[in-house]
């Protein structure tokens, strides 16, 4: 006769994860079990509807995973993506921290209650692709990386943005919400970005604005992938940069070229790169 083998919470909650109470039942776990597990202590209850191991201290990396392996595409994008993957080394890391989280789904309800010192942010990334453009965000897919290990706590299969989709997330925030010195600061050390992934990014962006921060960027810094990117695509004769002058820099001046005010300083100073 068969033995049945008795269902454990290890089997279900790892250490360091976080699951839902919807995401149990769905693995075939009944509600009487489950009442069971948090009456004796082997699962704790986090916030409603929220369990973890009694033993295991939360931290953000485990908590993004925890999202992932339940099925959410939320990833660290941005800022986030490039600190963690060792490119944002000159940004002091306070004792709070802002988690700046990519997909097209919505933030659980639950997710900022779960760590005082942790917010987690969403940002819509349709606004690189134009709205309704399902195949857009299936092509994105392509830019992904997993975070290294010793960034990610151990939770070595958290999937983020690459670098270079990284890079574009920023760009979408500049400068209501990232400045240009920022940025700026942020793409000095942006030396080994991938002009084949690059120029795959640049043909996905339908945003005007971000195109046009992109190439000014990337001709103000010329790293040595510059020379590789598919410029010639991007004029006004074809449409690819919109039209008209955009007022990015309020007070700045106006770069002649992509036709964006910029600031001042940094229009005058020696582009990076030239002689």
């Amino acid at each position: 006769m068969a033995v049945t083998q008795k269902l454990k919470p290890h089997d279900y909650v790892p250490y360091g994860l976080v699951v839902t109470k919807s995401w149990l039942l769905a693995q075939g776990l009944s509600r009487h079990t489950l009442d069971n597990w948090v009456k004796s202590g082997q699962l704790a209850s986090v916030v409603y509807g929220v369990y973890k191991r009694p033993d295991t201290k939360l931290t953000w990396q485990g908590v993004v995973y925890s999202l992932q392996r339940m099925g959410s595409d939320l990833r660290p994008g941005g800022i986030t993506a490039l600190i963690y993957q060792g490119l944002g080394h000159y940004l002091e890391l306070g004792k709070h921290q802002t988690v700046h989280l990519y997909g097209q789904e919505h933030l659980p309800v639950w997710l900022n209650k779960l760590l005082p010192d942790v917010t987690f942010v969403r940002h819509n990334e349709a606004q690189l692709l134009g709205r309704h453009n399902q195949n857009g965000f299936d092509a994105l897919n392509e830019f992904e990386t997993k975070m290294p290990t010793d960034m990610a706590l151990s939770f070595s299969d958290i999937v983020a943005s690459s670098p270079e989709r990284a890079w574009f997330e920023i760009l979408l925030d500049v400068p209501e919400k990232i400045s240009f010195e920022h940025a700026d600061q942020l793409m000095q050390g942006l030396v080994n970005l991938s002009p084949k992934r690059l120029n795959k990014l640049l043909a996905l962006c339908q945003n005007v604005k971000v195109r046009r921060l992109f190439l000014w960027f990337a001709e103000r810094h010329r790293h040595a992938w510059f020379e590789k990117l598919d410029i010639e695509s991007y004029t006004w004769e074809s449409g690819s940069l919109g039209s008209g002058k955009r007022v990015l820099a309020k007070g700045g001046k106006l770069d002649s070229k992509y036709l964006i005010t910029v600031p001042e300083e940094m229009q005058e100073e020696e582009k990076y790169g030239q002689e």
